[in-house]
């Protein structure tokens, strides 16, 4: 078969791998490998807004501290740095590629607060910022003449002695696996929050790139830290953007009390994503919610006209899909798996231990979110730092010289027969009834409160569908646009990063951001200010730490 060959191959079409091949198209010859078309990647479901320290009264320093305490002082300082102070241009960018921001009357770019800010610096298009971005930025990408390799999922990274030499991929329509040659691959396939049960994020979540870091020995961090965010749709999960509660919405429990007083008396609804989401839990754990599952989130005395202007999307989603009209009746709600802070270990380059290999975005842990992140910070992270990696990228490719393809015939070969054992069965255990037992386990023992016993129970029965996994079958022979062949396949990814997940939470034993452990209660500088670093070895997942890169701001407790 004949080997494609690019210089850089880009894995996701989010908005942090098109800004990386937008910054490569005009130096090299860059292509991006996406499992769906571009705008259906996950950046466009951002709703609330993008940070940038834009007001009058608002520095970088401002907004660089309100990470740092933000992610429970885990954030690596230099790398926060680099987020704030290049987040203004970041944003103007974009603005002028075409994104339609809100404005304000004297024609600014609106901007709204967010949980855990200490100005209204969360810039934003309605409740719509990232389907605005990420349709922009990806028509910059089109104009620029990226090339798409659109319905590819990647199946596998192939290492030639210490560097990367390319990947295989599954062309989907056609059911082929080709290799694909390159000098340097990005990953950029956003988070694997689809292995919780409750979740805002879209069905392709399945953390694909990390697994394929992990199976050629990169290290995975930090992988412990999942956000739970606290407003989500009771009984769908759809997000309901922290814009709702930056505009001024309450949260009332069962007995009509606006219960975040008791929390974080000073910032109410609008402390960091973690103190709100256990707040929730625990109102629903001790009887105040309604029907035991969910609180209230009021915006009605917004009145309509603001609601429409500046929170569309969250009307139309409470109507459709709980038959709820925000402007008439509050929207039942109750926290839900959003984001992922752990993901591949690298610097702020982008930069992993293969020589050739980089990642950003959420797939990405550089660490510029620590133990939790803040809300408008990860559309910023995408388009600040697609453009720093890229950057490194262009430097890398003029010190590398030609690739050795020998090793891309093996890959294919092992890809190829790890299809065929999934097709080939007959009969055989269901990927589905599997998947939908490993993401209620996840919710139950790995989530928002976690105890040693709860993640000791999770791990066993990770490994027992770890074991049914290998019995799995596809279902279906035909290759063509063989979606049961991609869900297995996304399968044996999620329950890697389960794994990986579990092991960190039980490894450290405190709590710190959104890792709560009730049997740990207390944050523990002492023996956990450092990085969880996670490495597979001869099959294996091993345990080690690496130090935070403190800076400017000085660890002390967190007070909202």
């Amino acid at each position: 078969m004949l080997t494609l060959m690019h210089d850089v191959v880009v894995i996701g079409a989010g908005l942090s791998g098109l800004r990386v091949a937008i910054e490569l198209v005009d130096a090299c010859d860059v292509a991006v490998v996406t499992k769906v078309h571009p705008l259906r990647s996950h950046s466009v479901a951002a709703q609330g807004g993008i940070n940038a320290a834009f007001g009058p009264s608002d520095t970088w320093q401002a907004h660089a501290f309100d990470t740092v305490k933000g992610s429970d002082y885990l954030a690596d300082q230099d790398v926060v740095e680099l987020l704030a102070k290049d987040g203004p241009r970041a944003v103007i960018e974009n603005e002028r590629w075409g994104t339609a921001f809100s404005r304000t009357e004297d024609g600014r770019i609106a901007q709204r607060p967010f949980g855990g800010a200490g100005f209204p610096r969360t810039c934003y298009a309605a409740d719509r910022t990232g389907h605005n971005l990420l349709h922009t930025t990806f028509e910059q990408a089109t104009r620029k003449g990226v090339k798409f390799y659109n319905e590819w999922f990647a199946t596998s990274l192939v290492k030639s002695g210490s560097g990367v030499c390319g990947l295989t991929a599954l062309e989907i329509p056609s059911g082929e696996v080709h290799p694909i040659s390159a000098k340097a691959v990005v990953i950029a396939t956003g988070g694997y929050g689809r292995i919780y049960a409750r979740s805002t994020n879209a069905l392709i979540n399945t953390g694909d790139g990390c697994a394929l870091a992990l199976d050629v020995g990169v290290p995975l961090k930090d992988m412990e830290f999942v956000q739970f965010h606290p407003t989500t749709l009771y009984g769908s999960n759809i997000l309901i953007s922290e814009a709702a509660r930056g505009e001024g919405g309450l949260l009332f429990n069962s007995k009509d009390e606006r219960f975040m007083k008791n929390y974080a008396p000073s910032a109410m609804e609008l402390a960091p994503r973690d103190v709100v989401a256990r707040a929730i839990q625990t109102e629903i754990n001790e009887g105040r919610g309604f029907e035991n599952a969910y609180v209230h989130l009021d915006i009605r005395h917004l009145g309509k006209d603001r609601i429409a202007e500046r929170l569309p999307g969250i009307r139309e989603i409470s109507i459709h899909f709980a038959d709820v009209d925000p402007v008439d009746r509050p929207i039942p709600i109750q926290p839900g798996q959003h984001y992922s802070m752990g993901g591949v270990d690298c610097d702020k380059n982008g930069t992993t231990v293969l020589k050739g290999l980089y990642s950003l975005g959420e797939a990405a842990c550089m660490s510029v979110h620590g133990a939790n992140r803040l809300g408008g910070n990860s559309l910023l992270e995408t388009l600040v730092f697609g453009r720093i990696v890229g950057v490194a990228v262009k430097d890398y490719l003029k010190t590398t010289g030609r690739v050795e393809k020998s090793n891309l015939g093996g890959g294919l070969r092992r890809t190829t027969e790890r299809m065929q054992a999934l097709l080939s069965k007959g009969t055989g255990q269901s990927p589905s009834v599997i998947r939908s037992e490993l993401c209620s386990m996840m919710n139950q023992y790995v989530g928002i409160f976690r105890d040693s016993q709860g993640l000791s129970i999770a791990l066993n029965m990770i490994k027992s569908l770890q074991e049914r996994s290998r019995k799995m079958t596809a279902g279906c022979t035909d290759s063509r646009f063989n979606y049961a062949l991609i869900r297995a396949l996304e399968l044996q990814n999620m329950l890697q990063l389960a794994e990986v997940t579990a092991v960190s939470a039980l490894a450290r034993e405190e709590s710190r951001g959104a890792h709560s452990r009730t049997d740990f209660p207390k944050r523990d500088d002492q023996r956990f200010l450092k990085h969880t670093v996670v490495t597979k070895t001869k099959g294996r997942l091993v345990v080690g730490y690496k130090p935070v890169n403190l800076g400017m701001f000085q660890v002390k407790e967190r007070e909202y």
